[in-house]
């Protein structure tokens, strides 16, 4: 009876690898070889298309960041002008540009310590306007750039009659060269206001 099991069972353990040893002796490998250059063949495409891809993303991110620069940026500043600072509006997409503050430079040309992103170095805001300002919403020197004059305004009327009486029409042109880091341009400026305004 135990015999009658395991014969069997041997003759099929040999058959199999007989089997496997005859078809690795007489299999046609070039059919495999030529599935293996196929394959290596798409993998090549598939890493020249990623390649292309990566490359256009980048060029996509590079024409992004030039884009958000032209939204951005500042135009020339003309201080006969009483329209404020003229810049393109914040788009959307576009993020706040970081600010590349030189402490020493500013206390250079001002003779004071200037702190970074402070609206105060703005002829015509003193603290309680700033704190107001920065209430809503404008709490950088890029901010206040961009902010209409008549938006400034609205803030001011916000904060009530003592506020309103205030004139913002060169408050976003000061931002902005404090911005930029032109110190003189805007010492040059301020020399020509009275509180603020034109005189």
């Amino acid at each position: 009876m135990f015999w009658c099991i395991i014969w069997p069972l041997l003759a099929a353990i040999i058959g199999a690898i007989l089997g496997w040893l005859l078809k690795s002796l007489f299999c046609n490998c070039d059919d495999e070889k030529k599935e293996i250059e196929d394959l290596k063949s798409k993998i090549n495409k598939l890493q020249a298309e990623l390649d292309t891809c990566l490359k256009d993303k980048k060029d996509i991110s590079k024409n992004i960041s030039v884009k958000n620069e032209i939204a951005t940026g500042f135009k020339n500043v003309d201080t006969n002008s009483n329209t404020g600072f003229a810049a393109s509006t914040l788009t959307a997409e576009a993020t706040e540009p970081t600010l590349i503050f030189d402490a020493d430079l500013a206390k250079s040309i001002f003779g004071k310590k200037i702190i970074g992103d402070d609206l105060k170095v703005v002829e015509g805001i003193g603290p309680k306007i700033a704190e107001l300002f920065n209430e809503n919403g404008i709490k950088t020197w890029y901010q206040l750039s961009k902010a209409p004059i008549e938006r400034c305004q609205e803030i001011l009327n916000i904060g009530g009659k003592r506020f309103e009486i205030h004139k913002p029409d060169t408050w976003p042109m000061q931002s902005g060269l404090a911005f930029q880091g032109k110190w003189k341009e805007l010492l040059k400026l301020q020399d020509e206001l009275d509180g603020g305004k034109l005189k």
